[in-house]
């Protein structure tokens, strides 16, 4: 068992969590402290070591599996292959884009008109592409992180830009809480870059508004969907007035 074990990346969390030195962690288990520091460096934990270390911690087999699964690594995107087959069920893509603003399963239930069989199975199959972990009872853990983006050119962004883009454009934005705006600046790369990191803390805060639990006054909240982009672009009946770019002027 090396050191990057997720057992053994459990144990040193806790053991920071709590406070607790590796010599003090030695007392308790009547070891010298180098064995001890070279237990954990090498991950060298038997059974019977990871058991007294877990008395000591007052954890169990269960309590440590958990916090194994929580630890695990989550993803900022998904591989085309996944993302073909989130896009491959339509009914999958919803409960997925559901899932991203932590929906619980009840409330999906009553928003749209799958069955729990169906609820189930999308779950399933997202569980199996990799996108979340199911949990008993339809509960889920996603499995991405708050950072997580349909891939620019991938299965999902191209399903959106043929199936989607034409009816979300197809309105005025007139309605309350609805705006749509078009802005052309010249930046530098780098502050482009800090634009897109602030324009996603945005996007962020946008789902963290929606409440996740059943609560009073719910019942009034409205579907808004907002779609963010920035890109170098100039609108094509635009571009014949462009001047070619100037030559540098030599320094001398």
């Amino acid at each position: 068992m090396s050191e990057s074990h997720p057992f053994v990346r459990v144990v040193k969390a806790e053991l920071r969590s709590r406070g607790m030195t590796y010599a003090q962690l030695a007392r308790e288990l009547g070891l010298a402290e180098s064995t001890v520091k070279r237990m954990m460096a090498r991950g060298e934990l038997s059974l019977t070591r990871l058991d007294a270390i877990l008395a000591v911690l007052k954890l169990d087999a269960t309590d440590l599996a958990r916090q194994v699964v929580e630890s695990a690594p989550v993803a900022r995107e998904l591989s085309p292959e996944q993302e073909a087959a989130v896009v491959a069920d339509a009914r999958v893509l919803l409960v997925a884009i559901c899932a991203l603003g932590q929906w619980p399963a009840q409330r999906i239930l009553s928003h749209f008109t799958l069955s729990q069989a169906e609820l189930t199975g999308c779950l399933t199959r997202l569980d199996r592409i990799g996108f979340l972990e199911l949990r008993p009872n339809d509960r889920y853990r996603l499995r991405v992180d708050r950072a997580f983006r349909w891939r620019a050119n991938g299965p999902v962004m191209r399903f959106f830009r043929h199936e989607a883009a034409a009816d979300y454009f197809a309105a005025d934005f007139g309605g309350a809480g609805e705006m749509l705006m078009m802005v052309h600046a010249q930046v530098t790369p780098a502050q482009a870059a800090v634009l897109n990191d602030r324009l996603q803390r945005v996007a962020q805060d946008f789902v963290r508004q929606q409440q996740v639990e059943d609560a009073p006054g719910e019942s009034a909240q409205v579907d808004y969907t907002m779609l963010l982009g920035m890109r170098s672009w100039i609108f094509g009946p635009f571009r014949q007035w462009l001047r070619p770019p100037s030559p540098r002027q030599g320094t001398g």
